[in-house]
C-alpha cells in the first residue's frame, strides 16, 4: 500500500513550481542581499519583489509585511510588541489557541508584564464573542486580543470581522494567528480591524522555516531581533532568501487556485465524513465540522477501546499519516488541550485528517476501510 498523507494541517509537500523558483537562489544567485555590488542587489530585488507579491495578495502596503522564520516567531513578535511597545497590560485569548500563543502569553503573565484572561467557548467550540465584548468593556487599561482565525486541531473558523469590530470599539490591539488560513482563504487586510497576523509558508505548499508577520502601519513597534538593519531594521540577520522567494511563489499559486481547491477539497472532506459514518456509525466529528470550519480539516473521534487506543500507531504501520491533534505535540503523552477544553469528560480517541488538492476519493476509501478493520 502506498503512503497516504492526510496530515496537511501539520505541513504540506513542497510544490515543484515553488522549488523551481527557489533553485536559482540556492545555486548561482548566492549574493548577500545587504551587499552593494550586483550579486547582492539582484538578491535584494528578489526579496522586495516577494514582499510586493505577498502584500498584493493580502491587500496591504508592502511596508506592512515582514519575513520571519514562521508562524511561531511572528506570533511571539506580535505579542511582545503589544506588551512592550503598545503598553498592553491585559491579554485576552482563548484556551484553544496554538501553543505559540498560549505559552507566550503565560510567559508574560508569569513575568508580571500582563494579566491574561481566557474567553468562554460555545458548545460547538467557537469563541464566545459576547464574552469578548463583556471582558473588553471592563478593562481599565490597554488590552491585546489574540485569537486564531482557524483552529489547527478542530478547524473552527473565527469571524475575524466581528471580532475586529469589537476590538476597535474598545481600542484593543488585535492579533490573529492565521497560519491555517493564509493561502487557503482570500484576505483584504486593508478593510479589516487587525493590527497583526502571522503566516507560515509550509502550510500552503511552500518551504519550512519561513513565514510572514503583518504589522498594520498604524502601530509603531521596535525590533524583536537586534544586530542588523535587515527587514527595515525590524529583524536582524541575513534573510532566508530562497525561503522568502519560495513563500511568495507558493502564495501566488495558492491564491490562483483558491476557488477550485475550496470546492474540490471541501467535497473530499464531506465524502470522507459520509463514508466514515456509514462504515463506523459511532464516529463523531469535533467542533463545528460542517458549519463555520476549515474545508481542509476533519477532526473525528471514535469510542475508546483496546484497538482504538493504538489507532494512530496502527495507521502509521499501514502507511497512513494522520494526527491525534496538534502536530506540534504529536508523540507527546499528554492529550490535546483543545479537545480537553471542548470535551473535558470525553474518553474518546481523536484523529485529525487534513487534506490537500492531491488527495483522492480512492485514498479516502482505503483509509476508511483500514479504520473499519482497526476499530
Amino acid at each position: 500500500m502506498e503512503r497516504i498523507y492526510f496530515d496537511n494541517a501539520a505541513t504540506t509537500a513542497l510544490d515543484p513550481e515553488v522549488l523551481n523558483a527557489m533553485m536559482p537562489f540556492l545555486t548561482e544567485k548566492f549574493g548577500n542581499p545587504s551587499s552593494i555590488y550586483s550579486y547582492g542587489r539582484e538578491v535584494r530585488m528578489a526579496i522586495e519583489q516577494a514582499r510586493k507579491s505577498v502584500a498584493r495578495i493580502l491587500q496591504v502596503n508592502p511596508a506592512e509585511i515582514f519575513f520571519t522564520s514562521g508562524g511561531t516567531e511572528s506570533t511571539n513578535t506580535a505579542i511582545a510588541a503589544a506588551v512592550y511597545d503598545l503598553e498592553c497590560r491585559h491579554i485576552i485569548t482563548s484556551p484553544i489557541e496554538h501553543h505559540a500563543t498560549l505559552h507566550t502569553v503565560e510567559y508574560y503573565r508569569e513575568r508580571g508584564d500582563a494579566t491574561v484572561h481566557y474567553l468562554k467557548l460555545l458548545p460547538d467550540g467557537h469563541i464566545d464573542l459576547e464574552d469578548l465584548d463583556r471582558l473588553l468593556s471592563g478593562m481599565q487599561s490597554k488590552c491585546l486580543v489574540s485569537l486564531m482565525h482557524a483552529n489547527n486541531e478542530i478547524g473552527n473558523l473565527l469571524d475575524l470581522d466581528a471580532a475586529g469590530k469589537i476590538c476597535k470599539k474598545y481600542g484593543a490591539v488585535f492579533h490573529s494567528d492565521t497560519v491555517q488560513t493564509v493561502g487557503h482563504y482570500s484576505f483584504n487586510l486593508r478593510d479589516m480591524d487587525l493590527h497583526f497576523i502571522a503566516g507560515a509558508a509550509h502550510k500552503f505548499h511552500g518551504p519550512k522555516g519561513v513565514g510572514i508577520l503583518y504589522v498594520n502601519e498604524s502601530v509603531k513597534v521596535h525590533p524583536y531581533m537586534h544586530g542588523g538593519s535587515q527587514e527595515r531594521n525590524m529583524r536582524a540577520g541575513t534573510e532566508n532568501v530562497y525561503g522568502i522567494v519560495g513563500l511568495a511563489k507558493a502564495l501566488e499559486l495558492a491564491n490562483a487556485r483558491l476557488e477550485t481547491e475550496m470546492k474540490s477539497i471541501g467535497k473530499l472532506k464531506e465524502y470522507m465524513a459520509s463514508q466514515l459514518k456509514s462504515a463506523i456509525p459511532e464516529t463523531r466529528f469535533n467542533g463545528d465540522a460542517f458549519g463555520n470550519c476549515l474545508y481542509t480539516v476533519l477532526s473525528t473521534s471514535f469510542p475508546k477501546s483496546e484497538k482504538s487506543e493504538m489507532l494512530l500507531f496502527n495507521l502509521d504501520i499501514n502507511q497512513i499519516c494522520a494526527s491525534g491533534g496538534s502536530a506540534c505535540t504529536s508523540g507527546a503523552e499528554q492529550g490535546s488541550h483543545v479537545i480537553r477544553a471542548l470535551y473535558p469528560e470525553t474518553d474518546r480517541v481523536t484523529v485529525r485528517f487534513s487534506f490537500n488538492r492531491h488527495n483522492t476519493n480512492r485514498e479516502v476509501d482505503q483509509v476508511v476501510g483500514k479504520l473499519k478493520e482497526l476499530i
